[in-house]
């Protein structure tokens, strides 16, 4: 009889849990979602985000598609990653869904932490795009998360180092005469 074997995934050799993830999350620039819309096609793009008391909130103008599917309690998932190669690999896999931020004052908050995190004092965009926001009725989603799966490839990597070995006598004679 054979034993059936677990899958291992990068989230289970190298998982990304906990005050880690979070710390992550708040970190990265990018996040995209999917969205499920009315004909059950697959809307997906890259959005800013930004993490206030370990919850995601996405600003999303008001007359997009993702916005729309939202508040239709449609399907939503979404991923945060980076890294371009194994040694770097990282990222957080969200099912979920978001519905619209109603309280004024956690608006206000949320953006400031945008502003924080995508803007510096005095950039030359900042003021264009929160008047943007103003102007087609830009509004945060609070992501409630199902299920998030996190992996991280530098927990498991080892940094190079440079190392010394004094090798055997009969080894150095084989290199010598190699």
């Amino acid at each position: 009889m054979t034993e059936a074997v677990a899958a291992v995934t990068a989230s289970v050799a190298a998982p990304l849990r906990g005050k880690k993830r979070w710390s992550y999350l708040s970190r990265e620039l990018t996040l995209r979602l999917a969205t499920l819309n009315e004909d059950n096609s697959i809307y997906l793009s890259s959005l800013w985000f930004v993490v206030v008391d370990e919850t995601i909130y996405l600003p999303i103008d008001a007359a997009g598609r993702h916005a729309e599917n939202l508040r239709s309690g449609r399907a939503m998932s979404a991923l945060v990653d980076s890294g371009n190669e194994y040694t770097t690999v990282a990222g957080v896999r969200i099912i979920g869904s978001a519905g619209p931020v109603d309280d004024p004052e956690l608006v206000e908050r949320l953006e400031h932490v945008v502003g924080e995190k995508y803007f510096h004092e005095g950039h030359p965009l900042a003021e264009a795009y929160f008047l943007f926001g103003k102007t087609v009725g830009r509004t945060y989603f609070k992501v409630s998360t199902d299920k998030m799966a996190g992996w991280d490839t530098r927990e498991t990597t080892t940094a190079q180092v440079t190392e010394v070995h004094e090798l055997p006598d009969f080894v150095k004679d084989r290199l010598r005469n190699g």
